[in-house]
């Protein structure tokens, strides 16, 4: 809308095609998205839904159903378990890591950077059926440490990749000027720098968890009955043998969405996806 001489005129909306289409995809997209997860829900929320285009009745007591038969209570303290660790025992190895790599040059640094990049570069499935095979072989496999074990080696380069920018922009004079007081590297570690890296290794943990939470691939092919985590449970539930009520199954599905999106918005409060890509691209260049 101008206005020229006096005179109010309108301008029209005229946009290319090309916008036009990529806003229909986008949309088309979200639509069906809404589509499949309000389906998913509202069947949850069902008696019986078979073919109509709207449930029968509604029963919300398969939420409370799905938490005894599936027995959730124990699923979830599995997978609260395997998450705690792998993110503890991720920062314990990959903030000295990433520290290293940050502000020291050595022989072979860029194969260590390369070995760092592979787990997150090659699909999980590629490295975990060899990786199961090890771990069967020791008599690790369905066990909890298995799981552990399994979930670290993709888990430790995530922390390393965010750890490293926020190490980087630490002045190394604060370093220095600690050195030359007479503190020791691990006084410098503990006392200087990890009060400032508090900020990375939050948004590292978080990024962690949420891999680990929903990491299908190596769980599954590491967990045993008693060591499975939510996602695996879900994936048996779906299509192992027995009758199960389908909206029983999709209630469980409906606790594990609302889980990660909880750990999303978090992660998104913590990590900048930029960032990390950005990272990612830098050491692919080097």
């Amino acid at each position: 809308m101008s206005e020229q001489s006096g005179i109010l005129t309108t301008r029209p909306l005229v946009a290319r095609p090309g916008v036009w289409l990529s806003w229909g995809i986008v949309i088309f997209f979200f639509v069906n998205l809404a589509a499949l997860v309000g389906s998913v829900v509202v069947s949850s929320l069902s008696d019986h839904w078979f073919d109509t285009w709207w449930p029968v009745g509604f029963r919300p007591q398969n939420y409370t159903q799905a938490w005894h038969d599936y027995a959730l209570k124990d699923v979830l303290t599995v997978t609260l378990e395997v998450s705690l660790a792998v993110v503890v025992i991720s920062a314990l190895i990959g903030v000295p890591a990433a520290y290293v790599l940050a502000r020291r040059n050595f022989p072979g640094k860029r194969l260590v950077t390369l070995a760092f990049l592979l787990p997150i570069l090659v699909p999980p499935i590629a490295y975990g059926i060899p990786l199961a095979t090890v771990l069967y072989k020791y008599h690790l496999a369905g066990t909890i440490t298995g799981v552990i074990l399994a979930n670290l080696v993709p888990s430790v380069p995530f922390v390393v990749l965010t750890m490293t920018p926020f190490i980087e922009q630490i002045d190394p004079k604060i370093e220095a000027a600690a050195r030359m007081c007479g503190a020791t590297t691990l006084s410098i570690f503990t006392r200087i720098l990890t009060p400032l890296l508090i900020p990375g290794i939050l948004a590292a943990s978080v990024l962690v968890l949420v891999r680990t939470v929903a990491m299908f691939e190596l769980t599954f092919l590491t967990a045993g009955n008693d060591s499975q985590t939510l996602v695996v449970e879900l994936y048996h539930e779906m299509s192992g043998a027995g009758i199960r009520r389908p909206q029983t199954v999709d209630a469980e599905a409906v606790i594990y969405m609302l889980m990660m999106m909880v750990l999303l918005v978090v992660a998104l409060r913590f990590v900048n996806p930029t960032q990390l890509v950005t990272r990612v691209a830098a050491d692919k260049e080097r």
